[in-house]
């Protein structure tokens, strides 16, 4: 499988999301924090233009003269968000599109939406090749990597799978 944005996101989040989902278990379509996201998003793109294109296997939420925009539901993992953004990023320079990051968390019950800005630098790309290798790896493991028992499970879409 083709690394994507997702998967970035999955490898920092959970381990185990990640397997999953690199393993074609999609389990998104029945979650309730999902289809907010989605709603999110589509409320976005009506918004504005730019929004929402697709290069070869990543969807990109907004792309602007100066800036990738990410935009996220919640700032509740801000380091795995960075890295998908910094993978599309990546990705677009190997197109020839060079463009600073932005990650955009927009909060239900929140007036100010908080904004993160990031650059990929030489540091970033070497070290985006080691997590892509480690999440090529990841996925073609013969067992599944076991679950975090944190709170924030409870949430995941693949809350049943692992605890049900």
């Amino acid at each position: 499988m083709l690394i994507n944005g997702t998967l970035m996101n999955y490898y920092f989040h959970c381990k185990r999301q990640c397997y999953l989902h690199g393993n074609r278990l999609n389990l998104e379509d029945n979650s309730e924090q999902v289809k907010i996201g989605k709603a999110i998003h589509e409320e976005k793109a009506a918004e504005s233009k730019n929004t929402e294109l697709a290069i070869d296997n990543i969807r990109l939420d907004k792309l602007t003269r100066d800036y990738l925009t990410e935009i996220k539901k919640s700032d509740a993992d801000v380091e795995a968000a960075r890295w998908q953004l910094l993978y599309y990023l990546k990705v677009l320079k190997t197109k020839g599109i060079i463009r600073k990051g932005r990650l955009e968390f927009v909060e239900k019950n929140k007036t100010d939406k908080k904004t993160v800005y990031v650059e990929l630098t030489e540091d970033n790309e070497k070290q985006l090749e080691v997590y892509i290798k480690e999440i090529e790896n990841l996925i073609q493991q013969d067992n599944v990597p076991e679950c975090l028992n944190k709170p924030k499970c409870k949430k995941c879409a693949y809350y049943e799978y692992c605890y049900v």
